[in-house]
């Protein structure tokens, strides 16, 4: 089953964003209408799926589907937490890669990759399964298909959201992926 236009409204999302919205944790789609716009990584990563669920309901219902693609419940999962996004697209696909398993082969075209990134003190008072503390989204250049990591960060270094070819990401992200510190998930096989 292809998704293209969850993946087109994902691509628009990305163009529209990236490099001119700041990173701010706790931040979510609301932050969007703030001036300067803010949003965290879970937020970015829950408003670009929920968007494409939407896309391609829109699309099948235009097309003469008596059902919807994407269930309600299932977009309003993914309005939590980087990993309670990573365990909710789990459990509803039974898919996981981990660690090494996380390749530019063997990724689905459009994963969510969620990431251990340290203990960072605020996440002592909010548990997380896995350790999970940021998540990214894979979306897909239309013109050619080419593959581009989509997250909002917090670093020193050009906070915000912003766009990197995958091969690269994977590269940068070798550290986290050889200490099995990084899953990735398909929100797409939630599909009905």
């Amino acid at each position: 089953m292809t998704f293209e236009a969850g993946e087109a409204a994902m691509w628009r999302l990305a163009q529209r964003y990236t490099g001119r919205v700041g990173y701010q944790r706790g931040v979510k789609s609301e932050g969007l209408s703030a001036n300067p716009p803010v949003i965290d990584c879970s937020g970015w990563t829950a408003l670009l799926l929920t968007q494409a669920m939407h896309a391609e309901n829109e699309a099948a219902s235009r097309g003469g589907a008596s059902r919807m693609v994407f269930a309600a419940r299932d977009m309003d999962a993914l309005h939590v937490w980087s990993d309670r996004i990573v365990h909710e697209i789990e459990h509803r696909t039974g898919f996981l890669l981990q660690g090494a398993e996380v390749t530019a082969h063997t990724l689905p075209r459009c994963a969510t990759i969620g990431l251990k990134m340290g203990d960072p003190a605020w996440a002592i008072n909010h548990p997380r399964p896995r350790g999970i503390t940021h998540i990214v989204q894979i979306v897909r250049r239309p013109e050619d298909d080419a593959p581009f990591v989509s997250e909002a960060f917090g670093g020193s270094v050009a906070p915000g959201i912003s766009l990197t070819p995958l091969a690269e990401w994977l590269a940068r992200s070798q550290p986290h992926i050889l200490a099995n510190e990084v899953w990735a998930v398909d929100a797409f096989r939630m599909a009905s």
